[in-house]
């Protein structure tokens, strides 16, 4: 599936739920649907900076591909980084320095997060797109 794909995918989801309390809790579903960081990843150079909670991501490129992996001790910051990773994870760095999220603002959750909470958005998706940038110099 292309990263637009995937993000129409999530669009649709959320677009059955009008109230945001139920996104919120769709959210930390998928939060907790997340498989566990293994702890040698919960370092402080997978730290993201920028985040008001503590998110740690992980990077791995294999076959022209990033895995990137997560883990957050905020149950809503921990299922918007299972968004992100569900979008850009299994792609090509160039693909996900080409991506344009625009489903971040169509499922309004930009609009609905905490100043701090959105912060911490930009800069997991900036994180993401080093690592991608990291990935695609060493190709």
């Amino acid at each position: 599936m292309t990263i637009n794909e995937i993000q129409d995918e999530i669009i649709e989801e959320f677009s059955g739920f009008d109230d945001w309390m139920d996104k919120y809790q769709l959210l930390i579903d998928l939060g907790n649907e997340q498989p566990p960081l293994d702890e040698k990843y919960k370092t402080e150079q997978n730290l993201i900076d920028g985040c008001q909670s503590r998110v740690w991501l992980q990077a791995d490129y294999e076959d022209g591909k990033i895995r990137f992996t997560a883990e957050s001790d905020a149950l809503i910051v921990k299922g918007i980084v299972a968004l992100l990773i569900r979008v850009l994870s299994g792609h090509t760095p160039q693909e996900i320095l080409d991506a344009d999220l625009y489903f971040i603002e169509e499922i309004g959750l930009k609009e609905h997060l905490s100043p701090t909470r959105s912060n911490g958005l930009v800069a997991m998706v900036k994180q993401m797109r080093v690592y991608a940038l990291a990935f695609s110099a060493k190709q």
